[in-house]
């Protein structure tokens, strides 16, 4: 007897056994062929179609429910069952719509935690950046329009130096606060995932002991890609003023570009790594290269695409205060006017900064639940996280394994 359960395929050899009625294959009717193979008077490609079932065909009524008969949308033979969500997400491999979902409904059911916390941190930071600008940062150096030749390129360097000397402690105090945000705001998204509710004490309780590890984190990776700049710009600026150098210049900026961004990507997931798994700053890196490993482009575009939203929603809040900020300082607007260089005051510095905290507020929750999705993604993906997160959301039918 056959042992195999179920249904054979036709045309497959009788069992041991087997009743001789049971149709085989026919015999080649010249006898040039092999036995055993289909009779080669077959129907044409594409024409043939299986028998109906009994009680099938025009006018025929619908089928009962049962097995073959489900209606269509319902749960049946090649529909996967239903994922459990005890959160803001399904338990199950996310798409990029769903990633972006989460973070967007972890703001909305945890708004007191989620927005208090992005808000204090706003509000802070920027009070520091207003100062900062207002009584510490010297003026940035003006370039003459006029200028041609040597002058105007030294000019020009003397007034990107200046930039970049005005703009480091604003950078230094962002990069603190999405810090602070960030260490928080991955231990809200961790619990909304699990269907469960956080305060902000206790996230922060809970988020402390790995602002130092994140802060070496950060700065590891600064200093990574400061280094790879440099590497590739010294030998264009080595060679001066030149055609040649300009052009190498150029060439090594691109280059360093595209590992620098490669890397970023690479190690995008070490943040919620070492937040969430408790792990060292090396180790994190590493977990990160190995979850986005084989999904770098995936993982780039969905990168992408929230950025793009952020500087929208930049756009949309900050060029409305702007234009407010400039009418009211009158000052500013008229030596903006005048073609002289604007010495905007405090109605515009407050105006403005009141702008840069609403986008804020709302950024720093957003792109802090992309990562962390992301992460959650790429684990359930690659290590069956979503058993393990159902199972400790007490989801009926994922019982704890037993040693």
């Amino acid at each position: 007897m056959n042992d195999s359960p179920g249904w054979a395929s036709p045309g497959s050899a009788p069992s041991d056994g087997q009743e001789k009625g049971i149709p085989r294959p026919s015999a080649p009717v010249d006898g040039s062929g092999p036995a055993g193979q289909w009779s080669p008077e077959q129907p044409p490609p594409g024409q043939w179609s299986p028998p109906s079932a009994p009680g099938t065909g025009p006018g025929a009524p619908p089928p009962a429910p049962g097995w073959g008969g489900m209606p269509q949308g319902g749960p049946g033979w090649g529909r996967p069952p239903m994922a459990a969500k005890p959160g803001v997400i399904p338990l199950r491999p996310l798409g990029v719509g769903e990633i972006l979902d989460g973070a967007v409904t972890t703001m909305r059911r945890h708004w007191r935690t989620v927005l208090g916390i992005s808000l204090t941190v706003s509000v802070i930071a920027e009070i520091a950046i207003i100062l900062m600008q207002r009584f510490l940062l010297p003026e940035q150096k003006s370039v003459d329009p006029n200028a041609t030749g040597a002058e105007a390129i030294r000019q020009a360097t003397d007034s990107a130096q200046s930039q970049l000397i005005t703009s480091a402690p604003s950078t230094l105090i962002a990069m603190i606060a999405t810090l602070i945000t960030t260490s928080i705001l991955t231990v809200v998204i961790s619990r909304s995932v699990l269907g469960r509710g956080v305060t902000l004490s206790e996230a922060w309780s809970e988020a402390r002991p790995r602002l130092l590890p994140l802060l070496g984190l950060t700065l590891l990776l600064s200093l990574m890609s400061a280094a790879i700049m440099a590497v590739g710009l010294l030998p264009g600026l080595a060679l001066g003023d030149g055609a040649g150098g300009l052009a190498l210049t150029v060439l090594g900026f691109l280059g360093a570009c595209a590992v620098v961004l490669w890397l970023m990507i690479r190690f995008t997931l070490a943040a919620p790594a070492l937040m969430l798994e408790r792990q060292s700053v090396l180790t994190s890196l590493c977990r990160s290269a190995k979850l986005v490993r084989g999904n770098w482009w995936r993982t780039f575009g969905i990168l992408a695409l929230t950025y793009l939203l952020v500087i929208v929603l930049t756009l949309i809040i900050t060029i409305p205060f702007g234009v407010i900020a400039v009418t009211v300082d009158s000052d500013g607007l008229s030596e903006l006017l005048n073609g002289n260089s604007a010495d905007f005051g405090w109605p515009f510095l407050i105006i403005t900064g009141i702008g840069e905290v609403i986008v804020s507020t709302l950024a720093y929750p957003f792109t802090a639940g992309v990562m962390a999705m992301l992460y959650v993604d790429q684990r359930i993906r690659r290590e069956a996280l979503d058993l393990e997160l159902a199972r400790a959301a007490g989801v009926p039918g994922y019982d704890t394994p037993r040693n």
